[in-house]
C-alpha cells in the first residue's frame, strides 16, 4: 500500500527539534525525585539538600498531627472517594471541613476541591461567560489567567497593581457582568494586593472581585485566616462581592483548595462548575488532615513569628551581600522574596551554584514570569532555622560576588522590570 506523500514528514516529528529548542533557550525543565527530611531539608535525586523552595510556610506539611489524623480517616473511609461529591463522593469529613473552612475564614459558607488549579479553571466559568467582561491583573497565576481564557469573556489585562488603569477599564466596559480577578499574594513576587482598593472599585462599578490567596491563607491575617482578615474585611465586614479562594497545599501542609463567600455564590458554584461536579471528590483522609491543620494554624502563632523572623534576616543579610551586584532582592514582606537576576543561564547558573554548597533553589524563568526576569524564587518556611538563612545569605554572597558584572542598561531594565 503506497504512503500518501504527506505523512512521510509528520507534524510529530517536531517534537524532538522543539524540545532541543527549549533547551538552548534555557527553558526546559526537569522533575526531581525528592523526598523530605527533618526540618526543611529534601532528599533530591538521593542528594540531602537545605530547601528554599516549597511553599510549606508553617512547616506543617510532615506534622505528626496531620499524618495520625490522615491514617485515621483512611482506617474508617478508605483512601479514595470513587465518585463526583454529587454522587457519593462527599463525605461526612468533608462536609466536617467545609464548615470548619468558612468559620475558619468567616464567611458565610465554602466549598472543598480536589486542587486549586481545578477550582480557578471551573469557577470562573461559571460566574462569567460570552458577552461579560473580566479585569485581570497582569501578574495573576496561570490557573486564574486559563480559566478566565475558557470562560470565553472578554478579558482586560491590566497593568500589574495598576488601580487607575483597573478603574477606567471598569467604566469603559458595557458589560453587565464584570469580574475583577487577582492574586492576592503574587505568587512569583510576593507583593500583596491592595485587596480593599480592589474591592472599592468593584462596589463602584457593580463588579464581583475574586481574590486567590493561595500564598496568604495560612500566613496573613490574625490566627493566619487569610487576606480578607489581615484588611478586615471578613466576618461582619464581609461584602457580598468578594469571593475568595485559597489552596490548601501549601501554608495548610496537605492539598486541596476551597472557595468561599456568600451562600447565593457558592451554591451556584456548586451547581455549575464542570470541575467540581465531574471530577472524583478528594479523599476523606485529605479533609481530615486538613482540618486537623486548621486547629495548628491558629494555636501556634509561633510558626507566623518565627517566620516573620527569619524574612527580616534573610532581607538584611542580602542587603549587605548583595551590595555592588547586579542581583536585586524584590520588596517583598511575605515568606515569597524574589532573587531577580535578569537572563535564563545565569539564573540556572546561580542554581547550580546553591547546589554544589548543597542548597535547593530552583531558577524560575518565563513563562512562568516575565522576559528577561528570570529569578531565584526563595521560599521560607517555619521549618528554616536561623542558621539554614545564614547558610543561604553566605552562599548567595559569594555567587553574586564572582557574577559579572552587567551593563548599565541591564541593571536598569531589572530594577525597573515592571
Amino acid at each position: 500500500m503506497a504512503i500518501h506523500p504527506s505523512l512521510t514528514s509528520s507534524w510529530l516529528d517536531e517534537f524532538p527539534a522543539r524540545i532541543a529548542a527549549l533547551d538552548q533557550s534555557h527553558l526546559r525543565r526537569h522533575r526531581r525525585v525528592v523526598q523530605p527530611e527533618s526540618g526543611a531539608r529534601l532528599l533530591v535525586d538521593g542528594q540531602s539538600m537545605l530547601a528554599f523552595c516549597s511553599n510549606d510556610y508553617l512547616g506543617l506539611a510532615t506534622h505528626p498531627a496531620l499524618v495520625e489524623a490522615a491514617c485515621d480517616s483512611a482506617h474508617r473511609f478508605g483512601v479514595g472517594s470513587a465518585s463526583s461529591p454529587l454522587v457519593s463522593g462527599h463525605s461526612s469529613a468533608n462536609e466536617t471541613l467545609e464548615h470548619a473552612l468558612a468559620a475558619f475564614v468567616d464567611l458565610p459558607r465554602a466549598l472543598y476541591f480536589y486542587a486549586g488549579y481545578a477550582t480557578n479553571i471551573g469557577i470562573i466559568p461559571a460566574l462569567v461567560g460570552s458577552g461579560d467582561a473580566i479585569f485581570s491583573d497582569a501578574l495573576n497565576h496561570a490557573c486564574l489567567i486559563d480559566g478566565a481564557r475558557l470562560s470565553r469573556a472578554q478579558i482586560h489585562r491590566y497593568a500589574h497593581s495598576d488601580l487607575a488603569a483597573l478603574d477606567a477599564a471598569l467604566a469603559q466596559s458595557p458589560a453587565r457582568r464584570k469580574l475583577v480577578i487577582s492574586d492576592a499574594v503574587f505568587s512569583m513576587d510576593g507583593d500583596i494586593a491592595d485587596v480593599p482598593a480592589l474591592l472599592a472599585l468593584c462596589e463602584r462599578h457593580d463588579a464581583l472581585l475574586l481574590i486567590d490567596d493561595a500564598h496568604g491563607f495560612g500566613v496573613l491575617g490574625p490566627q493566619g485566616r487569610g487576606s480578607l482578615a489581615h484588611f478586615g474585611l471578613s466576618g461582619a465586614q464581609a461584602s457580598p462581592r468578594v469571593l475568595y479562594m485559597a489552596t490548601l497545599g501549601k501554608a495548610a501542609g496537605v492539598a486541596g483548595a476551597f472557595v468561599a463567600g456568600s451562600d447565593a455564590l457558592v451554591e451556584w458554584l456548586l451547581q455549575k462548575t464542570r470541575s467540581y461536579i465531574f471530577a472524583t471528590a478528594a479523599p476523606a483522609l485529605l479533609a481530615s488532615a486538613l482540618h486537623a491543620s486548621l486547629q495548628l494554624i491558629a494555636k501556634d502563632e509561633w510558626r507566623r513569628v518565627h517566620l516573620q523572623k527569619l524574612i527580616a534576616r534573610l532581607r538584611q543579610g542580602l542587603a549587605t551581600g548583595l551590595k555592588g551586584s547586579t542581583w536585586q532582592l524584590g520588596a517583598s514582606r511575605t515568606a515569597i522574596q524574589p532573587l531577580l537576576i535578569g537572563r535564563n543561564d545565569e539564573a540556572l547558573a546561580a542554581m547550580e551554584g546553591l547546589r554544589e554548597r548543597g542548597l535547593w533553589v530552583p531558577a524560575s524563568r518565563p513563562p512562568t514570569v516575565p522576559e528577561g526576569t528570570a529569578r531565584l524564587r526563595i521560599a521560607l518556611s517555619a521549618a528554616h532555622t536561623e542558621a539554614d538563612i545564614d547558610q543561604l545569605v553566605h552562599a548567595l554572597s559569594e555567587l553574586a560576588a564572582a557574577c559579572r558584572p552587567a551593563t548599565a542598561a541591564a541593571r536598569d531594565a531589572l530594577l525597573n522590570w515592571r
